[in-house]
């Protein structure tokens, strides 16, 4: 015990202020793990459904007894953490197939949608944010803050429905759900995309409004340099730091699964196979596919701190002295 201490302690001093995030990622993922498989046990006995309507006591003992649900939680839980550390994740009671597998065969549509919403997103995002803080007409800048506060208030599966109605249903342009062409992206894309824009767009016009109150910002118009210049090289450099974080964690958050949007949609993601796998208590695939949303949110808002502390000189001062 005494070495093991020893040695973490050499690898904090070696490592410094990434040690902390390194570890803190890592209680992140096996606190959501841990939570996720008590929760599971708590929604019912899965084997009720597994087995044909009237099946008797024994098949539903005999049939726990395989799943190893008949051992106490603690003994459960420790032979799962034990099995998962060994990259074996169990098999879906539904499938029989392994659980992780399943999960990784729904990650490219998930990815493909979580790019596709969060570059539209950020986009729109960040010309609405300039517009709120640079333009020179307060009737747009109050609009613009107007459409982004309605952005951010509206519920994204009413929004989804609102558009499926609409541009599905009535004008027939889209699918009204599941996979194929770029057309099938198109509705659900909007629908995550739209209050990804609002957040980012407030997000900015304040960041942007701070950095406007500057001494260098106040300078560079003394010297008489050009409102252009101004706004990009400034302005828009130093403004543009806190909307990497909010990216970072949207993204975390989509690429782990847009749970509601892919069930409005049909669209064959981790989400959806979560939420049917919670209906279907598939202990395995809900235990698989939370263990990779964690990862990639914790693995994403890693990478984004550490370039976050590589683009601001202030985090990595900060991060020294502690």
């Amino acid at each position: 015990m005494a070495d093991g201490w020893r040695f973490l302690s050499a690898l904090r001093q070696s490592m410094g202020p990434v040690f902390g995030t390194l570890l803190g990622a890592l209680l992140a993922v096996w606190g959501a793990v841990s939570l996720v498989f008590i929760a599971t046990r708590m929604i019912g006995d899965p084997t009720a459904l597994l087995l044909p309507v009237g099946a008797g006591a024994e098949q539903l003992a005999a049939l726990r007894q395989a799943l190893g649900l008949d051992r106490p939680l603690g003994v459960q839980y420790l032979a799962y953490l034990s099995e998962a550390l060994r990259g074996d994740f169990g098999q879906s009671f539904q499938h029989g197939r392994p659980a992780m597998e399943l999960v990784l065969e729904r990650l490219p549509a998930t990815a493909l949608l979580a790019v596709a919403a969060l570059g539209l997103g950020v986009g729109l995002g960040l010309a609405a944010g300039v517009t709120a803080a640079l333009s020179p007409h307060p009737r747009v800048r109050a609009g613009v803050m107007a459409l982004s506060s309605l952005g951010q208030a509206t519920p994204a599966f009413w929004l989804g429905v609102m558009l499926i109605m609409v541009f599905s249903v009535q004008l027939g342009w889209t699918p009204t759900g599941g996979r194929g062409g770029p057309e099938h992206l198109i509705l659900p894309a909007a629908t995550l995309a739209l209050p990804i824009a609002a957040g980012v767009a407030r997000l900015l016009r304040a960041s942007l409004v701070e950095v406007l109150k500057e001494d260098h910002v106040r300078t560079a118009r003394a010297k008489g340099l050009k409102p252009a210049t101004i706004a990009v090289w400034h302005v828009l450099r130093n403004g543009l730091t806190p909307v990497l974080t909010l990216t970072g964690i949207l993204a975390g958050e989509l690429l782990g699964g847009a749970v509601v949007i892919e069930t409005v949609f049909a669209w064959p993601g981790v989400g959806r196979l979560l939420i049917q796998s919670i209906s279907a208590r598939d202990f395995p695939v809900v235990q698989a596919a939370v263990l990779l949303i964690a990862v990639v949110y914790v693995v994403v808002n890693l990478l984004v701190d550490l370039l976050y502390a590589r683009l601001d000189p202030r985090v990595r001062h900060d991060g020294a002295t502690r």
